[in-house]
């Protein structure tokens, strides 16, 4: 994984304006991972996926996330620190295919990637997508031996299925206990880094671009040759600027 430079900061704020949430991640590690084919990123497990733009965003702005939630139970608006330590798990599963046996069933599945999640994106309601989801990480289901469609797994299947999902790929999904100083509640907030890191990275791009809209004003300078320069050239030129 590489820096990203002043310019690429730009290009992938620009690029992720059209993009939601999973697609942005994927313009990140492209840019980010140029030795990794868009294929591969793409079929990277969520967990992966979330572990590499961590690194990133480590790289990129510290170890420190600031974030903001809002209290569920007074509406108590709430500022807090993690330590990407807190978010980034050690264990990433290698194995290609995971198995759950139980009460006569024997489900095969896989990880979800980005691929599953742009197909879910595409389903017209939530129970849909989660169909969508089991469908496509269903790899054979058979029960007492048999054969079925992944349509036709129980409800109590269906659950430990998400648990193992879970269990296998810890970094998918991150959730951050958080408290109330006001009224005590206590809840777990969901924390997407690929949004995170985005809206971090358009606050960079945006002032990025004032600083080139201040020097190619005052000395006529090319976009490129401004960005091209250090943060620490850029901002010389800017305090000689007043």
């Amino acid at each position: 994984m590489r820096a990203l430079s002043a310019d690429d900061i730009i290009r992938v704020w620009e690029a992720g304006c059209r993009q939601n949430s999973a697609e942005r991640a994927l313009t990140l590690l492209a840019v980010a991972s140029p030795a990794e084919s868009a294929d591969e990123l793409r079929h990277l497990s969520l967990g992966r996926r979330n572990a590499q733009l961590l690194e990133l965003r480590r790289r990129l702005f510290g170890s420190a996330l600031g974030a903001f939630s809002q209290c569920p139970g007074c509406g108590e608006p709430l500022e807090f620190d993690v330590p990407v330590e807190a978010i980034d798990q050690a264990r990433l599963a290698t194995d290609a295919a995971f198995i759950l046996a139980t009460g006569g069933y024997a489900v095969r599945f896989r990880l979800l990637d980005s691929t599953d999640l742009a197909a879910a994106a595409a389903a017209a309601s939530v129970d849909e997508a989660r169909r969508v989801l089991v469908d496509r990480c269903v790899l054979d289901a058979r029960r007492d031996d048999e054969a079925i469609a992944a349509a036709d797994l129980p409800e109590p299947i269906l659950r430990q299925l998400a648990t193992r999902l879970a269990e296998h790929d810890p970094q998918a999904e991150a959730l951050i206990q958080l408290a109330c100083p006001a009224c005590a509640c206590e809840w777990h907030a969901p924390f997407d880094i690929a949004s995170f890191c985005y809206t971090e990275i358009s606050a960079l791009a945006r002032r990025l671009l004032r600083e080139v809209h201040a020097l190619a004003r005052a000395y006529a300078w090319r976009e490129a040759d401004i960005l091209a320069m250090s943060a620490q050239r850029r901002q010389y030129y800017l305090e000689l600027l007043g």
